[in-house]
């Protein structure tokens, strides 16, 4: 029974060694997909040199894409303060309209009744403005109460006010309290346009009725339209306001416009990337919000990690440098490359410490197929 018993034993002792050298071997196996080793001939013979990335000014082109924007205070949405119903208008998208244009009649009841309880209020105004000097000459005179002349003084200054929004509100449809009469009273109202522009939107058609907070029309001011670029998160601690940008449209990749670099956004969106908005020194005419555009910003003297160029290779799709790990050992990491200056690359990674770890800085294709004729050979 004791000899079964050892047997046994002896079984699953071999059995656990064997699982654990399987799963070592599989270990070794996974890590060593990025992993090389160099004997000291190859490395000689290869010419393979080490060192670290350093800190350099760099002077370069950034090429980004993006389009024409029009800036919030260049876009008036209109409205018409009292509702009613659209009697007329002329506008379509694209259209150009000129300060002060007729772009829309507005017709209703309540016009009708606005300019009506104006001019009255205005008559009851100048009863109660001949009352009050009448009963203030009395008082004056002791003639009346105090009391009868304090409230020919309190009806007159209420009725002051009444008039006084009446015409606020005839100001606010556009129309002129001076110049209304009985015999000027009508049911329609035109809408001005407030800007030299274009419309964008039309979004009521005839015999619609329209409230204070309906959107009539979209009209847009072409005087000070942007180009608003796209900048990914790697590269926008490079973008600074004041930098030049030479512009370039879709439809005309010939003709390049001057900008100038005016904002940069302080956030980044789920794309990992912000916005860049630059100023055009010269406006082109044909310019329309929403063009798409290729631009090249300049940058200068932005502090960069460096790596010489042939310290990355590109495999894949994906661009590497390798690190020594230890004694002829190497590790692929993966990098992104920005501007290229002089035989000398930007370099980022997000691995802790990348600065300071020792990385081959020549002759790093030949680690590379080191890498791939052992796995080849494997």
């Amino acid at each position: 029974m004791t000899k079964i018993f050892l047997y046994i034993t002896v079984i699953f002792l071999f059995a656990s060694c064997s699982s654990k050298k399987e799963a070592a071997a599989e270990s070794t196996e996974a890590t060593a997909e990025d992993m090389v080793l160099i004997t000291d001939a190859q490395l000689k013979n290869a010419g393979i040199e080490t060192g670290t990335v350093l800190p350099q000014a760099m002077n370069s082109t950034l090429k980004v894409n993006g389009m024409v924007d029009v800036p919030p205070q260049n876009i008036v949405s209109v409205s018409f303060p009292l509702g009613g119903y659209l009697r007329s208008t002329k506008l379509m998208p694209g259209m150009h309209v000129s300060r002060g244009e007729v772009i829309a009649v507005i017709e209703d009841q309540a016009l009708i009744q606005l300019q009506q309880d104006y001019l009255v209020a205005v008559a009851r105004l100048n009863f109660l403005q001949q009352e009050y000097e009448r009963q203030k000459m009395l008082n004056e005179n002791k003639v009346n109460a105090d009391k009868v002349y304090q409230q020919a003084q309190a009806d007159f200054t209420s009725q002051k006010v009444l008039v006084k929004g009446y015409s606020e509100k005839l100001q606010l449809i556009g129309i002129n309290p001076a110049r209304l009469t009985e015999n000027t009273i009508s049911r329609s109202v035109t809408v001005h346009s407030p800007i030299n522009g274009f419309v964008s939107k039309v979004n009521v058609n005839i015999g619609k009725y329209v409230t204070a907070t309906d959107v009539l029309f979209e009209l847009i001011n072409p005087d000070d339209m942007h180009a608003m670029l796209t900048v990914f998160e790697k590269d926008i601690t490079k973008v600074n306001i004041g930098q030049k940008v030479q512009v370039s449209f879709v439809d005309d990749p010939a003709s390049v416009h001057e900008c100038e670099v005016i904002l940069v956004t302080k956030n980044v969106d789920e794309s990992r990337s912000a916005l860049v908005h630059c100023h055009f020194e010269k406006q082109p005419k044909s310019l329309l919000p929403g063009m798409f555009l290729n631009a090249t910003i300049n940058i200068s003297n932005a502090n960069v990690l460096t790596l010489p160029e042939e310290a990355v290779v590109r495999f894949e799709n994906k661009q590497y440098v390798y690190e020594l790990t230890n004694k002829n050992e190497f590790k692929m990491l993966e990098v992104q490359t920005g501007m290229v200056e002089k035989g000398r690359i930007e370099v980022a990674s997000n691995i802790q410490g990348f600065s300071d770890k020792k990385l081959v800085t020549k002759n790093a294709y030949a680690v590379l197929s080191k890498m791939k004729n052992t796995a080849e050979e494997e």
